[in-house]
Parts: structure tokens; C-alpha cells; sequence
């Protein structure tokens, strides 16, 4: 099955949608390294092409072409940000880059403040000016204004005083200052806008910083456990091929061994059911029950000659196998037994089993690949097992991912009545 979805690029929906978090991560893992060794033989198909001789190949005038820059092996030389001994870690960079940031604001500032000052510089100078271009006109003015009184006084036509210099002054103080005032209400309205413009594009900016650092946080993890999983399969699977006894030689091909055909299992008794039809006649089929029974004729003719749902060392069904079960009553199932529990059921979908196991956080569902005449978990492993009870057995000491220590413990076995895997073996 996986040869399949590695050949054609695509993986149906429903397929995947069986598939947990990280058996997705490792299939994608799986797909872009195909897609890698097909744009290597794509390359090296071109490159043959382009040391053909000039003459078998016309060259077009202004044409334009791509060279690789080349390393010491001869091969296109890649750089990849981090692995360098001299380059500087994302935390280093970021650091910088904040740092640069703030000395551009703090430089901005002082330009600003520089201006200001300037300007209010500017403006002190501005009133000294007015205010002694008002000094000499007031002060020959007010010599004639206490002339002329004198002489009315003389003349007895009057005796008006004269009017105060100061009360002249301060409506035009006033007006100056009040002036000055706005202005710099204005100026200090616009410095806070701007610094909270700057502040919240900071906020901004950081946030965005720090979600892409625990993004990456995350990849990084889920690449490195992917890793762990596939070192720690390949050592367990060397160390099953040197236990096996003597092997063929090398060049010679091995041909599968199919075992023997097992007889008719042993079901519970079940004198106390009523016998009910597994199936109404009368009923029209439907696509689902189609391929329903696809599935069952699957399992008849492929499964049952190599001892699927039996015991290891008996030949009766064990009891953790099922009969095709919806994910929804697989969950009804687990749901009554402790953590740790878990079976293994017909799929619904495709022609292929589904563990389901019950974990502290949920339920949790690995897919079985039965495409060739062994099991292994579809997008975790690569390692392969001849029955299904080899597998089960295997994985009560070795878990299914490092990452969800997965221990196959307790068999969540058959509930009250016939068993749901009657239709398969009848």
C-alpha cells in the first residue's frame, strides 16, 4: 500500500484521515523523499543530454541556461542556515535584528527632540524680537500721550490719566503665548501617536516572533522524533534478521512461505443466543454492503491462509481480533476498559486492519498495511511481521512511537453475545 501511494503521489482522504499526526508527518517525510529521487534521475537524465556533442543538439540564439554552483566533491553545493560552525544561531539573529530596531527608534527619537528644540529655540527668539520691536514705539508714545495730558491739565479742559504701559503689554503677551501653547500641545500630541504607533508594531512583530519560533520549535521535534523511530525500528529489525538461524545466500531472491491453512476456529458457545441471519436476503444491496462484502471475500481468500485474528500457538481466535468494526464502536469498546487496553479490526474502508488503542489522553488509531503477505503500521515503521499475532506480540515490549510509548497491555476482547467476527470465518 505504501508502494502504491509512493508510486502515484496521492493518498485518498479517507485514507488519510485514519492516519494520526505523526504517521502523517513521517508518509509526508516518505513523499518528499521519492519526489527528491525523482528530480535526481530528472537531473541526471539532463545532464547526459547536455553532454551530447553541439552538433546533435542546435542551440538557439540569446538562449538562456542555469549552472549549478559546484562544492569540492563536485556536487551542486547547498548551504543550509545553522549547520555551519561559523553561522549564528536563530536566537542570535532575532537578538540582533531587535537590537537594530531599537537604536533606529532610539535615533529617531532624538532627531525628533533635536527638532523640537529647534523649534521652540526658534520661537523664544521670535517673541524676544516682537517684544523689543514693541518696546521703542510704546516708550515714544507714551512721552507724547504724557506731553499732551500735561498740557490739557495746563489748559483745564481735562484731567484724563495716562494710560498704563503694562495694560497695553498683556493682551498681546496673551495672544503670543497662548499661540506658543497650542503649538506645543500639537507637537507633543503628535510624539505620542507616533511612539504608540511604534510600540504597537513592536508588540506586533514580537508576537509574530514568537509564534514562528515555537513553529519552528515544533518541526524540529517532530523531524527528530521521526528520526529516533525509524533508528530504533531499523536496530530492532537487524537484531530479529540475526535470530532468525541460518539465512540464504545474498544473490539468491527469497520467496515468502505461505503456513499452512488453519481449520475452522473455535467459537464460544453459543447455545444460549438465538441464531439470528447474518444477512437479509430480502434486502436490496447497497454500495456499502458491496463493498462490505469485497472486504469479506478479501479476508477469505488472502487473510485466512496466513492465520489472521489467530493466537500465535493455537488455533483459536485471539482475543483481541474483531470483526469490521466502525471507528465510532471501536471507541464505544475501549471505553470500558482501563488505559493501556486495545484490538485490532477489520477495516471499514479499505482492505487492511486498524489497531485501536485507548491511551490516558484518548483513543488513538493506527492503520495495518496487509498488502503483501506481512503486517507492518502504515507511516510508522518499516518493520515487518509474518502474522498479526508476531506483531501484537511484538509491541507488548516495543511501543508503536516513542513519542506516545504505546504498549499493547490488555486484549479488549468480545462483549456480551455473538462475537462481530462470526461473518468472516462462516
Amino acid at each position: 500500500m505504501l508502494k502504491q501511494i509512493l508510486s502515484e503521489m496521492y493518498i485518498d482522504p479517507d485514507l488519510l484521515a485514519e492516519l494520526s499526526e505523526e504517521q502523517k508527518q513521517i508518509l509526508f517525510f516518505k513523499m518528499r523523499e521519492e519526489q527528491i529521487r525523482r528530480w535526481k534521475e530528472r537531473e541526471a537524465a539532463m545532464e547526459k543530454k547536455e553532454s551530447l556533442p553541439v552538433t546533435s543538439r542546435p542551440k538557439k540564439e540569446n538562449g538562456k541556461s542555469v549552472h549549478w554552483k559546484l562544492g569540492a566533491d563536485k556536487e551542486v553545493w547547498v548551504w543550509v542556515m545553522g549547520e555551519h560552525h561559523l553561522d549564528k544561531p536563530y536566537d542570535v539573529i532575532c537578538n540582533e535584528v531587535i537590537a537594530e530596531r531599537a537604536q533606529l527608534k532610539a535615533e529617531w527619537e532624538a532627531e525628533e527632540l533635536r527638532k523640537t528644540q529647534s523649534k521652540d529655540f526658534a520661537n523664544s527668539l521670535k517673541m524676544k524680537s516682537q517684544y523689543y520691536d514693541l518696546q521703542a514705539p510704546d516708550t515714544q508714545e507714551t512721552q507724547n500721550i504724557y506731553k499732551k495730558a500735561a498740557e490739557e491739565e495746563e489748559l483745564g479742559k481735562g484731567s484724563r490719566p495716562a494710560p498704563l504701559l503694562e495694560e497695553e503689554k498683556i493682551p498681546k503677551k496673551e495672544s503670543v503665548k497662548k499661540t506658543q501653547d497650542e503649538e506645543l500641545k500639537q507637537i507633543d500630541e503628535e510624539k505620542t501617536k507616533q511612539i504608540y504607533k511604534n510600540w504597537k508594531e513592536d508588540s506586533e512583530w514580537q508576537a509574530s516572533l514568537r509564534k514562528s519560533k515555537a513553529a519552528d520549535e515544533k518541526r524540529r521535534s517532530l523531524a527528530k522524533q521521526a528520526r529516533e523511530d525509524y533508528k530504533r525500528l531499523s536496530l530492532a529489525a537487524e537484531k530479529g534478521r540475526s535470530g532468525e538461524g541460518p539465512q540464504s545466500p545474498p544473490g539468491v531472491p527469497q520467496k515468502p512461505k505461505r503456513p499452512p491453512l488453519p481449520p475452522k476456529p473455535h467459537f464460544l458457545n453459543l447455545a444460549g443466543y438465538p441464531r439470528k441471519p447474518l444477512r437479509n436476503q430480502g434486502v436490496t444491496r447497497t454500495a456499502s454492503n458491496s463493498a462490505q462484502e469485497d472486504i469479506i471475500r478479501w479476508f477469505k481468500e488472502e487473510q485466512l491462509p496466513l492465520r489472521a485474528g489467530y493466537q500465535r500457538t493455537s488455533d483459536t481466535i485471539a482475543p483481541w481480533f474483531h470483526g469490521i468494526l466502525t471507528l465510532k464502536r471501536a471507541n464505544e469498546l475501549l471505553s470500558t476498559c482501563v488505559p493501556g487496553s486495545f484490538l485490532i479490526r477489520v477495516s471499514e474502508r479499505i482492505k487492511g486492519y486498524a489497531l485501536s488503542y485507548l491511551s490516558e489522553d484518548g483513543c488513538k488509531h493506527f492503520l495495518i498495511d496487509a498488502s503483501t503477505d506481512s503486517y507492518s503500521f502504515l507511516g510508522v515503521d518499516r518493520l515487518q511481521h509474518a502474522t498479526l499475532a508476531a506483531l501484537v506480540d511484538y509491541h507488548k515490549e516495543e511501543p508503536i512511537t516513542s513519542l506516545g510509548k504505546e504498549l499493547l497491555l490488555y486484549p479488549c476482547g468480545q462483549q456480551d453475545g455473538p462475537p462481530d467476527y462470526l461473518e468472516l470465518f462462516e
